[in-house]
């Protein structure tokens, strides 16, 4: 009777011990089930903030990261097709077209390379003015803006995969027939055009929908940064490239080499990416039920868009802010900046795009870099969604502002030139871990449709940008770019402010079909 007294006594200090420490396996296993039946307030509800990650589910060949891979390289093709045009445009003009009109500063000397070595001149040339070059950089625009609601609102009806394909591939079959549309005259160069951006206008939206379904709420920051980081490689890339094929071979190349490297990754996509991690044939089971009970508690059911509370929301309207003034300036230096080294700085066509490709490199190492800090802030160091969101926002817009207007006061400095273009372009990789993903944190269920939303006020810029930049640039002064940089800088500041006063972190009621609110 004493030993089993003593036993039971034993047993006795044993649990307590388990329950103090938590050990108990069973007090463990029942506890996540009690917080999800009743969460208490101002608790973080996010599926995975603050829990362990269910198994052991490895990021090397994972299905999640090599649909993260191939959207890089989609994405790198298709801003490659987007800004080809604004190196190749150079190239394409004469010389003396329309002195009254567009005309090359002197007050910087001219400055080339050491290598004297011959150019190609067999590329023809044509006769377009300042005004007919800004319509032409700005038309593609306007087959983008029409493209992004319906193709978000498209892309979770019918998924992202053949939409976001699609959309790539038509790009790249346009940009096939761009030196032919050039030649039949510059109405046709801006009916391609806007029809690339038809193709283009769906992609980001259907991507947004695809990650919606396979992001992990703690791994949004790394997979969407890997992913969209394509995109400025691509300009890293296609800008030097493409000076290259102008100089060393012929503009038309620029068109045809890049037109068909867009085809040959759309046979990839189709074969090996999948819309939901359900129906991907090689995801492991162990990586398909982590994402789907990460994101179980985030998503509606509901088949209907719930249009009118998705309108009424103030944190969307906050993105739509921040999207519009971010992308004023991105989209004036995408489409001007190769003009601004030949015309103001006086670079050479070799030189010009190396040295324009330059800021988009920094900005390319700061969207990978900042995808990983967010995550890490967020997981480890347990800071809310919303001041992460927040301060790389700020961070991505209000240190281009600084930048770019100092600019503008260094006159001929070559190096300092470069350098501020260069830190102002790359602070701004900053924000896709900023407003960039926000969709996907106010509402999963419908980041594709609010992305359309954002972006076609964000396209916007895209297409009046150039075309007022071309209208207050005639004499290619540093006075008048000065305007232009001061222009884009005030924008910045707004939109940055605009979004830290009412930008949220918070997946919003009407985006969980009646559910409570979920916190990240």
């Amino acid at each position: 009777r004493l030993h089993r007294a003593g036993c039971r006594a034993l047993a006795g200090t044993w649990v307590r011990f388990a329950v103090a420490t938590g050990g108990l396996t069973l007090g463990a296993m029942r506890a996540p089930a009690r917080r999800e039946a009743e969460p208490e307030d101002g608790a973080d509800r996010t599926p995975l903030l603050g829990e362990s990650q269910p198994g052991t589910v490895p990021t090397c060949c994972s299905a999640r990261y090599n649909l993260a891979l191939l959207a890089f390289f989609g994405f790198f093709l298709l801003y490659a097709l987007r800004v080809n045009l604004s190196v190749a445009l150079v190239d394409m003009v004469e010389a003396n077209t329309s002195l009254a009109k567009n005309t090359t500063s002197k007050m910087c000397p001219e400055h080339s390379s050491a290598l004297n070595v011959p150019r190609n001149t067999t590329g023809k040339k044509y006769s377009w003015d300042a005004d007919t070059q800004g319509w032409i950089l700005g038309s593609f625009f306007y087959g983008y803006i029409i493209t992004q609601i319906p193709g978000g609102y498209f892309a979770r009806k019918i998924g992202g995969k053949l939409l976001l394909g699609f959309g790539i591939l038509g790009t790249a079959v346009f940009t096939l027939f761009t030196p032919l549309a050039a030649d039949l005259g510059v109405g046709y160069l801006i009916a391609v055009r806007v029809l690339e951006g038809l193709g283009e206008g769906v992609t980001f939206p259907a991507m947004h929908a695809m990650w919606s379904s396979w992001a992990p709420p703690l791994e949004r920051s790394k997979l969407l940064s890997i992913s969209y980081a394509g995109a400025q490689l691509g300009t890293v890339v296609s800008l030097p490239l493409s000076g290259l094929i102008c100089y060393y071979v012929n503009w038309i190349y620029v068109f045809y080499i890049f037109g068909a490297l867009g085809v040959f990754w759309f046979l990839f996509w189709i074969w090996l990416v999948s819309d939901t991690p359900e129906t991907h044939r090689r995801i492991s089971p162990t990586e398909r039920e982590y994402i789907l009970s990460s994101l179980k508690d985030q998503l509606s059911t509901q088949k209907s868009v719930p249009w009118e509370p998705m309108l009424k929301s103030v944190p969307l309207w906050a993105i739509v802010v921040a999207h519009f003034s971010y992308n004023w300036t991105f989209y004036t230096l995408l489409t001007l900046l190769p003009t601004y080294m030949k015309e103001i700085l006086r670079f050479d066509a070799q030189e010009n795009g190396f040295l324009s490709a330059l800021p988009y490199f920094g900005c390319w190492l700061c969207i990978i870099m900042s995808g990983q800090i967010a995550d890490y802030l967020r997981e480890k160091q347990n800071l809310s969604t919303v001041c992460v969101r927040k301060t790389f926002t700020l961070i991505g817009m209000i240190g281009p502002a600084v930048f770019l207007v100092a600019a503008g006061f260094i006159g001929c400095d070559y190096t300092l030139a470069v350098a501020f273009l260069t830190i102002s372009t790359s602070l701004g990789g900053f924000c896709t871990s900023g407003f960039g993903i926000n969709h996907l944190d106010i509402a999963p269920s419908y980041a594709g449709i609010l992305l359309g939303i954002t972006n076609s006020f964000a396209t916007i810029p895209g297409m009046v940008g150039p075309v007022i930049a071309k209208s207050l640039t005639h004499h290619n002064t540093v006075g008048e770019w000065q305007t232009v940089f001061y222009i884009a800088a005030s924008i910045n500041l707004f939109g940055a402010i605009f979004f830290a006063l009412f930008g949220s972190g918070e997946v919003q009621d009407w985006a969980i079909n009646g559910r409570h609110m979920h916190r990240n």
